[in-house]
């Protein structure tokens, strides 16, 4: 046996167990009774430090070594093997203990945090992230960093990023962000009312999976159930799960379903051959997040989409049988300042993100206590929105992710927005009239040019380099820019 076909074997082992390891993360999400939580981050803790020890054993490395030699610079393999090269750098660098502790503690953690965001009780959960923080820390002083140490951690999602650098994507976006909700907040407003009431679930379940067929989620190789933060998880190229909950804001679950299954067709879009291999699956979390926002916001926003759709909603919903297309596509963009991250319009959406950031930032350099957290929150809203939540649960508790330890993850999420647009006007010069194609229910078109020029690629190539070959240039916020300000120009009549 070749020392390629060794490795692979290797890493066959270490995708099964990070795939059970995703299965039970998955359950615990959408069934597992809390009283379950203990046991959980025990089961998860053996199987991650399982995945770590085999995947950082010096058999990995030697192998991948031997591989280089005996394949072709260019092909497939060579391209898996700098990606496993790259893990296996970053990941022998991690004791397996602390992958372990990690893990456990993350199990543990989510349930507090469910019980502690239900009670709207941050004392509750402060112990546990406290300890999650540290934990963050202690990973990125092994990984290592040279000018701060949340660099360490943005780049396990964003190769290359650094705090540097978001405050570079942020700062090119902020005033222009902040001169438009300006402009904005002094025209007159829009009324969404209408999108607020008892919406029956299983009618909005129905509804959501109907959008998820007709715009080309898979359901043969894919489902979608509730969960208390929607998400998308994957066990193999087969098998891609997303969740979404079910609110008194008709939008939550149709938005939210529209932005897990842009997750989803990404991960679903890998070449079968590649399946339980490194190179399938998003390249990183800022091109993954790209593809959410496009189907989530520039499709699932549009005035053609909803021509089509809103029919079907209203035989779903009789009780929105009075309004027009034209109200019903203001309502479903209004710009408002809000608390909530994952309901936020186009606009106003990255100022809670840099909110995020900049928090992250000062707990991980021990410049924010964490006791100090919803003090610091609520004051952050009120600088860069204006308004201040009236709870936690509403404020600090409401994302899920610091009680995963996902400390350097929120970035991706602006960097996603710049990148939606940048990647729809390539499409569109492309495919020509797309606003026909998605008023007539045809997204075939735009999901095949999307596999083509992004989705296909898996992580063959690095983020910058795929962004490159999609786009014909690097990240930059110009098409963000002028795609929301011509948008919202013409919602609320400025200029």
């Amino acid at each position: 046996m070749s020392a390629l076909e060794q490795l692979k074997v290797r890493l066959a082992d270490v995708n099964a167990l990070n795939a059970a390891e995703s299965v039970l993360g998955w359950d615990q999400q959408c069934y597992m009774p809390s009283g379950g939580a203990e046991a959980r981050g025990e089961h998860m803790a053996v199987l991650s430090r399982m995945a770590h020890e085999i995947f950082t054993a010096s058999e990995t490395g030697e192998a991948v070594e031997k591989a280089k030699a005996q394949v072709d610079p260019e092909s497939e393999d060579a391209a898996m093997l700098d990606v496993v090269a790259r893990d296996y750098a970053l990941r022998t660098k991690i004791p397996a203990s602390l992958v372990a502790e990690q893990a456990k503690t993350a199990a543990q953690a989510h349930e507090i945090w469910v019980a502690a965001r239900k009670a709207n009780d941050f004392a509750a959960f402060a112990p546990i992230l406290e300890k999650m923080v540290e934990l963050a820390r202690q990973t990125a002083e092994h990984l290592g960093y040279k000018e701060h140490i949340y660099d360490a951690l943005t780049d396990l999602y964003e190769e290359g990023a650094t705090k540097k650098g978001w405050e570079q994507m942020f700062g090119g976006m902020k005033e222009p962000l902040v001169a438009l909700v300006s402009k904005i907040s002094a025209s007159p407003q829009v009324d969404d009312s209408f999108l607020y009431g008892d919406w029956p679930e299983s009618s909005q379940r129905s509804f959501t999976e109907m959008l998820l067929k007709e715009i080309g989620f898979d359901l043969n190789r894919g489902r979608q159930d509730t969960a208390p933060h929607p998400f998308c998880t994957n066990f193999s190229i087969g098998d891609v799960r997303l969740t979404t909950r079910f609110k008194n804001y008709l939008p939550s679950a149709v938005m939210g379903t529209l932005h897990e299954a842009g997750h989803g067709m990404y991960e679903q879009g890998s070449p079968l051959s590649w399946d339980r291999t490194p190179l399938a699956g998003g390249v990183s979390l800022g091109v993954h997040e790209s593809q959410s926002r496009t189907w989530e916001n520039i499709v699932g926003r549009s005035k053609p989409f909803w021509s089509l759709y809103l029919p079907k909603l209203k035989e779903t919903f009789p009780t929105l049988s009075p309004l027009d297309l034209e109200t019903f596509y203001k309502g479903i963009n209004k710009v408002e300042a809000s608390l909530i991250r994952v309901e936020a319009d186009e606009v106003t959406y990255n100022l809670h993100i840099m909110i995020r950031f900049e928090l992250e930032c000062a707990m991980m350099e021990g410049s924010l206590a964490i006791k100090d957290l919803p003090a610091a929150w609520n004051e952050k809203y009120r600088e860069f929105l204006g308004i201040v939540p009236p709870t936690d649960s509403d404020g600090c508790l409401q994302d899920v992710h610091w009680s995963s330890g996902l400390m350097g993850y929120f970035p991706t999420y602006s960097m996603g927005n710049l990148l939606s647009y940048q990647i729809w006007n390539c499409l569109v010069a492309d495919l020509g009239d797309v606003d026909s194609l998605m008023a007539k229910g045809e997204f075939k078109p735009i999901l095949d040019w999307l596999i083509e020029k992004v989705y296909r690629h898996g992580r063959r190539y690095k983020p910058a380099e795929l962004i490159h070959m999609a786009t014909g240039k690097p990240l930059g916020p110009e098409d963000y820019l002028a795609g929301i300000t011509d948008k919202y120009s013409a919602i609320y009549g400025l200029n």
